[in-house]
């Protein structure tokens, strides 16, 4: 525990007192005393960062294998990932160094081993035995192209064919290549002028291990036996190949082309097939050949023992099926059902009873890998119903646009979540269990609920439960339901701003405490939530709609009107003299084609009932209007407060403050008018466009003008006008704060941003910062990007300054003020952070009744850099949480509200109560400062970055005491001790790549942050040292012991006359003794990076299997020696026994009887 010097507070002291612009002699009230200095707990080694799990859909799929006994699953894709599942909560991920695409894996059937091979034409062997997975052998074919493996069950031998027709073969024990290859040229026939292609598919007889089929690419197809070195049949087709499968008895196959037909042959008659058929070809009456269809890619061909064999394919449809999805085909006896899938398939699976491939499959399902979905059919139900799926794969079901995590967050919010989501489940699923349900959990020690918030690019809005490196999805929230749907593409507004996806979250906030949700979106709308478990149908959705205005408008120059503070006069519905329509109505905007668009918003609002199912509920909506043909500007910054009843949101034209309880507009004020007239940090408006109108300062909810006496009022004025309870006479509600964590406000885009910055240098970044381009993504996911260049220029862009954070606080809102109140800290993109006083009315009925002034205090400090958060510690260094009121249900009726009242505790005693000091933490993109309040004074400030900008920062609560974390546009993640600022960590983690990273990259609590690596995937990590010294404890298990099921029984008859299956002993074939060396040029070997339990875990699995048999044989020799010892001594002691009697024998060979 190291505790601080009062010497570098004084350091501090005097460095922030120079560099302030009311420097003071003496140290200001409010400044740390020796006795109050900080104690920080904080180390360096309380840091460590590591990736944990990742969950979503794996990105761009390209291959998938399935363990029948382990009932794992395998995923590869085409950046060369690696994702296995097993049952719900197993999860595993993993890479390959190359980052080459996955063409084919191959899993050794209940070993805990899988075999991947590359597109660059490698192959590997992965331990899943361990809870990380590691490459144990690799093999790099130098000469040839790697086209298709196959791995026969419980085989050592691993074929491999190539582009140049070849088949090498490899054992996966030591990765090394046999001598035996299988030479193109001596499998066709010697009279075939042309060369067959690349191998498109190799498998054993499933009853002779000796016959070997291998399928070419130009439709010739050979069954080549294996010990006499030569083909025993071929059989020639026109069509070129793209698979064969097996019937199990092995005396057919079916081969799938690229006409669309299906060709089946019987393994003794190569001449033609004995059956050929066009599943989806329209058949001519005239008995010609059916139309051409689509290719057939796959198709596997599975037994029963009590009915007809299923027949499974992809593709095959026809040509004038135009626009149809893709489609998967199971023909069963005489019925064909055709499946339409959402996506095109990647590749399917069928689920068989036995790993045996000669005996009776019994299929009972369907793994479908779709480019976008995994999808499982149950074969064993009419109708063939999907499974439903446990695996979070549906993050990306509309790209997502925003992301938030919590972490500890209360533990009564998951319950409450899943028991309103449960209801949106889908029907029609089958009854059976989850067929994938191998490995086993976790056991760790994590107990605290975790919740990630996702917001999509239709509108909605998904709440996950994150718990225990799982993830699941508790509730998903339509926002979109709120607003009326164009019909028609002619029917589309003329005043939408972006192009597509007019729903889109943009940002969001939310209090986990009261369950207040308020979401911001693409059209310049917010709309506020509350959490109900009851449902409710809402007449006419309350609507607010707000002019805010660019501060250049049709004046000469900006005007600050005096020595006058800039507040807020009113509510705009507080004065009875003034006449206005109701909020709930919009007000009559300008739409003629001879004037510009004005008061319009971008979305109608519906004016049908709205049926609210239990879960969240609309409580008001806000809209921003055109102004005079400007669009309105997109929404930087959101937060809302339950405690005070408010939300406040800005963007580069200004901030708006809305009390939700009241339904009115507080405030909507320009952000130069925040300044004071006298302040150092104020940014003089450099654009050439003229400013604008001074009636434009306030807007109501309905009238474009206010009056012009309203505009400009003291603090003072405003309160003794409207007779506004002062901060100190306020509600015991008020006064008692929680000290919990309650509000984390979601921060702006990074793009939004940067279109307010006026530096040199921070315009310099953000032009860099605007050339960052999203290969991967969704093509909608920066869709909304447009409307911010279209109505801006770029030398306005380059001096507007927008509204990137807020966060509502209890402290000091003027330096000299000795007791705190309800305030508003606002931080902007130019550095600067202006505090506002908040004055709210008692509560209950006058809280609805009575209107909030608020008042503009000025600046209190200025930084580098947008600014992205702030916090507020008390005088020990403790967090102090924004207020909140706990949550209650709105619809419950009155005896039940006055129940939960009751219920709730009382809160305790502000623990700012009687205090004379705080510290402020500020974060921009730059640096980080910290300030005493209420003197302002600085005392600590640390440069975050010179040559990069900071993309994300938040205040974080970590083992016990609190710090800022950061996340670098260079990749670099940083953590800083507070309130001394202290670098803790830096790790150089991740380059920024694309605007998805930047754009959902988010620290939570206790160690814990995520981002979107991929448009599918959520990619977890953590900077605890203590979750990285127990995650080998906390992640799933893949591999558990399982009895391999026992081999089929031949029968009695089959045994007699040699019907059964034929083993093969494949060492004498392939192995070094017989076959010999392979080229050493024509592969290279490398030893895996497995490490220690690597080898540990292989010495237990498949590779350990030469050293177990070498142990069995030593034991046997052991064995045999002691017994041949022993028939050694018997062979002595017979012999000795031989010796005695023969000599007895002579002795009385020649004597009487009576002589003895």
């Amino acid at each position: 525990m190291k505790k601080f010097n009062i010497r570098k507070v004084l350091d501090g002291l005097t460095a922030a007192s120079s560099s302030s612009s009311s420097s003071s002699a003496t140290a200001p009230p409010g400044a740390p005393r020796e006795n109050d200095a900080v104690q920080e707990t904080l180390q360096s080694e309380h840091f460590q960062l590591c990736k944990t799990v990742r969950h979503g859909f794996p990105y761009q799929p390209s291959s998938m294998a399935f363990d029948p006994v382990q009932k794992i699953l395998a995923i590869g894709t085409q950046t060369g990932a690696l994702r296995l599942f097993g049952r719900a909560g197993v999860e595993c991920y993993c890479q390959h160094e190359s980052g080459a695409a996955v063409i084919q894996l191959q899993f050794l059937v209940n070993e805990g081993a899988l075999v991947s091979a590359l597109a660059d034409d490698s192959v590997h062997l992965w331990n899943l035995r361990q809870k990380i997975p590691a490459i144990l052998h690799s093999l790099k074919f130098n000469r040839e192209r790697i086209t298709y493996c196959h791995l026969p069950f419980q085989s050592k031998w691993l074929y491999i064919g190539t582009e140049r027709g070849n088949i090498h073969i490899v054992n996966v024990e030591s990765f090394s290549l046999s001598g035996y290859v299988i030479m193109w040229n001596k499998a066709i026939e010697l009279s075939t002028k042309t060369h067959p292609g690349p191998v498109v598919h190799i498998s054993d007889n499933p009853m002779d291990e000796g016959k070997l089929l291998i399928g070419f690419e130009c439709g010739v197809v050979v069954l080549w036996d294996l010990k006499c070195k030569k083909a025993d049949y071929r059989y020639n087709y026109d069509e070129a190949i793209h698979s064969v499968a097996w019937h199990h008895e092995g005396k057919q196959f079916v081969c799938s082309h690229s006409d669309g037909t299906l060709t089946t042959w019987n393994v003794r008659a190569p001449a033609k097939p004995a059956q050929i058929i066009t599943p989806h070809g329209k058949q001519p009456k005239d008995g010609k050949k059916p139309e051409p269809c689509k290719p057939i890619l796959k198709v596997e061909y599975k037994t029963t023992r009590a009915g007809d064999p299923f027949m499974v394919l992809s593709g095959g449809l026809s040509y004038d099926t135009v626009g149809r999805r893709a489609c998967l085909t199971v023909m069963h006896g005489k019925s064909t059902t055709v499946l339409e899938m959402d996506f095109p398939i990647v590749d399917f699976l069928t689920l068989c009873e036995t790993p045996y491939p000669n005996d009776f499959q019994e299929p009972y399902g369907v793994v479908a890998l779709l480019e976008k979905d995994l999808v499982v059919i149950d074969l064993g139900q009419i109708g063939y119903p999907i499974f439903e799926n446990p695996y979070p794969l549906t993050i990306h079901e509309s790209p997502v646009t925003c992301c938030e995590y919590f972490a500890d967050c209360p533990a009564e919010l998951i319950p409450a979540l899943y028991s309103v989501g449960s209801r949106q489940k889908r029907q029609g699923y089958s009854k059976k269990e989850w067929p994938i349900s191998g490995g086993n959990w976790g056991q760790g020690t994590q107990s605290y609920p975790e919740l990630i918030i996702t917001g999509h690019a239709d509108g909605s809005i998904k709440f996950w439960d994150a718990s225990a490196f799982m993830l699941q999805v508790l509730y998903k929230l339509k926002t979109a339901k709120v607003f009326e749907r164009a019909r028609a593409k002619e029917e589309k507004p003329s005043t939408d701003i972006v192009d597509e996806d007019p729903f889109a979250i943009q940002t969001l906030s939310w209090c986990p405490e009261s369950r207040m949700l308020c979401i911001a979106g693409v059209s310049a709308h917010v709309i506020v939530y509350r959490f109900s478990k009851q449902e409710v149908t809402t007449e006419v959705v309350q609507l607010l709609e707000v002019r805010m205005q660019s501060e250049f408008g049709d004046g000469d120059s900006p005007d600050p009107g005096g020595d006058q503070t800039p507040t807020l006069p009113a509510p705009v519905s507080s004065s009875p003299q003034e006449s206005e329509p109701p909020p709930t109505q919009s007000s009559s905007g300008s739409t003629s084609s001879d004037g510009p668009r004005d008061n319009i918003a971008c979305l109608q609002v519906r004016s049908s009932p709205l049926k609210q199912s239990p879960g969240y509920q609309v409580e008001l909506v806000i809209q921003l209007v055109w102004v005079s043909g400007e669009p309105p500007q997109p929404i930087t910054s959101l937060a809302i407060n339950s405690s005070y009843g408010l939300v406040v949101f800005g963007n580069s034209n200004g901030l708006a403050v809305v009390d939700y309880l009241q339904k009115t507009l507080l405030l909507n004020m320009g952000t130069s008018e925040l300044y004071s007239p006298s302040d150092p940090y104020q940014r003089q408006p450099r654009s050439p466009r003229k400013t604008r109108q001074p009636s434009g300062a306030l807007c109501d909810s309905n009238d474009g003008s206010n009056a012009s006496e309203d505009r400009c009022k003291s603090p003072t004025s405003a309160k003794m006008s409207r007779k506004i309870s002062s901060s100190g006479e306020q509600k015991p509600d008020q006064e008692d704060r929680s000290h919990r964590w309650c509000h984390i406000l979601l921060k702006r885009q990074l793009s939004d941003v940067h279109e307010g910055i006026a530096a040199p240098a921070t315009r310099h970044k953000a032009a860099i910062c605007r050339t960052f381009s999203d290969p991967y993504s969704h093509a909608k996911d920066n869709s909304f990007t447009r409307s911010r260049s279209s109505s801006v220029t770029s030398i306005d862009r380059e001096s507007r300054e927008a509204i990137s954070a807020f966060h509502f606080c209890e402290s000091f809102p003027r330096k000299n003020d000795g007791q705190p109140g309800p305030c508003l800290l606002v931080g902007t993109t130019q550095g600067s952070v202006m505090m506002v006083a908040l004055s709210l009315p008692p509560g209950g009925e006058q809280r609805l009744q009575q209107p909030v002034a608020i008042s503009s205090c000025g600046t209190m400090a200025g930084l580098k850099g947008g600014i992205l958060t702030m916090a507020l510690l008390d005088a020990t260094g403790t967090l102090l949480p924004p207020s909140y009121e706990p949550w209650y249900d709105p619809n419950a009726s009155d005896e039940d509200k006055e129940k939960s009242r009751r219920r709730r505790p009382a809160s305790p005693p502000s623990s700012q109560e009687g205090q004379d000091s705080q510290f402020a933490v500020l974060c921009s993109e730059k640096q980080a400062k910290v300030l005493v309040m209420p003197s302002q004074t600085r005392i600590y400030k640390h440069n975050i970055t010179e040559t990069s900008f900071v993309l994300r920062a938040d205040v974080v609560q970590m083992a016990g005491a609190n710090c800022i974390a950061c996340f670098c546009a260079n990749g670099h993640i940083m953590t800083l001790s507070l309130p001394s600022l202290r670098p803790l960590l830096d790790v150089n983690y991740l380059p920024l790549t694309d605007m998805r990273i930047a754009r959902t990259f988010c620290f939570s609590n206790l160690g814990q942050a995520l981002y979107l690596t991929s448009p599918t995937e959520i990619q977890r990590i953590t900077y605890s040292q203590e979750t990285c010294d127990n995650l080998q404890e906390m992640l799933s298990e893949l591999f558990t012991p399982v009895e391999t099921p026992e081999a089929p029984n031949r029968g009695f008859f089959k045994g007699l006359f040699g019907g059964g299956a034929q083993s093969l002993d494949r060492e004498d074939l392939f192995g070094e003794t017989a076959a010999g060396k392979a080229s050493r040029s024509l592969a290279q070997h490398i030893p895996g990076p497995g490490g220690m339990e690597g080898m540990k875990g292989a010495a237990s699995g498949v590779v350990g299997e030469l050293a177990r048999a070498r142990i069995a044989l030593d034991e046997r020799g052991q064995k045999l020696g002691e017994l041949e010892d022993r028939t050694a001594a018997m062979m002595a002691s017979a012999e000795s026994f031989s010796k005695h009697a023969h000599v007895m024998m002579l002795k009385y060979k020649d004597k009487k009887w009576y002589q003895l």
